[in-house]
């Protein structure tokens, strides 16, 4: 959530950077200025409501001891007056807050000066490309029909079992599954994460610390006798571990890595694009969080864009990084990077990971804040990325791997799977 300051004092500017996201906020920004004052001058007559109330009763004390009773009865009078003018102003106040709030929410973080404008895939910069692009011949299978060929994953079993985009991993594919998160958690705790097992359901106000809802309401999936909400990434869990917290400047750097399963109802994907791995409903993941100083948060994120940058390398996959534009962004971005692995057999590039800082966003929204070092109380940066997601990581190595003899594992993962080939 934006601050209130940011809009009180820079609202044109608000205005100018949310438009690199596609989002014309002039009316909501005005109507939040608008409700703002209202409710700064509610706030100043309940403050001179309740200091008239506070000298009266000290008056009222005195006229007593000194016999002047009906004085007294005079100001207890408008004491009872006093009193339910205080309870009216307070639940306009509270009326206030929330109708603020909730205009606030529907404003997107803003976008760092860096980032491109555009708003189509196209529109996205591409800042580094490594590795060559395998030639895999006219007889090259897509990892759907691989996965069948050598029985390591079964999608028709997921239907049967559950609906479309829940596969089951079997034999060599479930070994490779395991071996692949416990690679990308150990390469985050050497590179100094804290491992986290977060749970896998969030209770709303979880899912509203960081920006789940309202805006991706729609796209996650909702135990309603509960009122839980499956992860669609640990980012949630993980990031909710500091809702509340007034941390000191000597905790930072906080940093946390985390696999969980995640869950994305994914309405209206269909096509030859999401056929197989290209997009679940339930997929693994590993997340890597950072919370930090403000003045260090960029060098964190350029820190999270190498350790991806060493994960996708030593599995042996072309890749490249992308600088996403105002109009690709997430909801609560200020600056992202896109890793994508190259698909030989689809012919095709496949993002793995998304890495962003949301500078304050977050933190402002789950009252995450810190003491400086002049014992300011200031808004931390929060910040994460996927390190990695499985799905289409699988897909590449399986389609970029096949040989005639079977499908190659990466050197770095066989010491994690326990064999070299798939056959």
């Amino acid at each position: 959530m934006l601050e209130l300051s940011l809009l009180r004092e820079n609202a044109e500017l608000v205005i100018e950077r949310l438009a690199i996201k596609r989002v014309d906020a002039r009316e909501t920004v005005g109507k939040i200025l608008d409700v703002d004052l209202k409710r700064r001058e509610t706030q100043k007559l309940l403050d001179d409501n309740l200091a008239e109330s506070n000298q009266i009763a000290r008056e009222v004390g005195n006229l007593f001891k000194q016999g002047l009773q009906q004085e007294a009865n005079a100001l207890k009078a408008r004491s009872a007056e006093l009193k339910t003018a205080a309870r009216e102003l307070s639940e306009k106040l509270d009326a206030l807050q929330k109708e603020q709030n909730d205009l606030l929410v529907t404003l997107p973080n803003l976008p760092h000066p860096e980032t491109p404008q555009g708003y189509l895939p196209e529109h996205n910069v591409t800042i580094y490309s490594e590795g060559e692009i395998p030639d895999l011949g006219e007889n090259a299978l897509p990892h759907w029909e691989l996965t069948s060929k050598y029985d390591i994953i079964d999608f028709e079993l997921g239907v049967k079992l559950t609906g479309a985009g829940f596969p089951v991993y079997k034999g060599q594919g479930a070994r490779l599954q395991r071996a692949l998160i416990n690679f990308f958690v150990n390469e985050g705790i050497n590179s100094g994460y804290l491992e986290i097992q977060p749970p896998l359901m969030v209770n709303e106000a979880s899912a509203y610390a960081t920006g789940q809802l309202p805006d991706k309401d729609s796209q996650m999936y909702h135990i309603g006798l509960d009122n839980f909400y499956m992860i669609p990434t640990a980012e949630v869990p993980v990031t909710n571990i500091y809702r509340d917290l007034l941390l000191k400047e000597t905790d930072f750097p906080i940093k946390n890595v985390a696999y969980s399963q995640c869950f994305r109802r994914e309405a209206g994907s269909y096509g030859k694009d999401v056929r197989g791995l290209n997009r679940l409903h339930q997929f693994d993941k590993v997340e890597i969080v950072q919370i930090q100083h403000p003045d260090n948060s960029y060098a964190a994120l350029e820190d999270m864009r190498a350790h991806v940058t060493g994960l996708v390398r030593k599995l042996e996959l072309p890749f490249r990084i992308l600088r996403l534009c105002g109009g690709d962004m997430s909801f609560t971005s200020a600056l992202t990077y896109d890793f994508e692995v190259f698909s030989a057999a689809q012919k095709r590039w496949l993002e793995v990971s998304s890495v962003s800082n949301f500078e304050s966003f977050q933190a402002n929204r789950m009252k995450l804040r810190f003491k400086d070092s002049n014992g300011k109380t200031r808004l931390a940066h929060t910040l994460n990325g996927s390190a990695l997601a499985l799905p289409r990581i699988v897909a590449a190595l399986l389609e970029n791997n096949q040989t005639p003899e079977g499908i190659r594992i990466p050197k770095a993962l066989v010491p994690y799977t326990g064999f070299e080939w798939i056959k």
